[in-house]
């Protein structure tokens, strides 16, 4: 009778002990609540506007105000801006550029980066393939 008895306690259970995996997942938790604080977010560099090189040539400046409207000339001495509207940008700038001209474009403070990009694509998509973007190099904050 006691071999009948033994047989049935050592009957195979079909249900999986889970403890052991719930620890672990617990201490992994903790680990990962402790070190995360202590992982410093990845940081880039930007240049700074004092490093911007200069155009060697005299560039085409397209401006464009506080209010948006665009005005465009060649920068160079006694040379004043002359409103432009957005449709006629392209064709203006084209007349006064050459291959090796470049496009540059001064953008209020205040316009908004959707506007500035705009007009760069579209100057882009006309063909002028040296764009850039005008920045103020002096501390005081004046314009050039």
């Amino acid at each position: 009778m006691t071999s009948l008895s033994n047989r049935r306690a050592r009957r195979m259970k079909n249900d999986i002990n889970v403890v052991p995996y719930i620890d672990v997942m617990l201490v992994l938790l903790v680990i990962f609540m402790v070190t995360a604080p202590m992982i410093t977010p990845g940081q880039i560099e930007l240049p700074s506007v004092g490093t911007a090189s200069e155009v060697p040539v005299q560039p085409v400046e397209v401006q464009i105000d506080a209010q948006g409207a665009l005005a465009m000339r060649v920068r160079e001495g006694g040379a004043s801006f002359q409103p432009v509207d957005k449709a006629n940008l392209l064709a203006a700038v084209r007349a006064a550029v050459t291959p090796d001209t470049p496009v540059v474009i001064s953008a209020d403070g205040k316009v908004p980066y959707e506007t500035v990009m705009q007009v760069m694509d579209q100057l882009r998509e006309g063909g002028i393939s040296k764009l850039g973007l005008l920045v103020n190099q002096n501390a005081a904050g004046t314009r050039q």
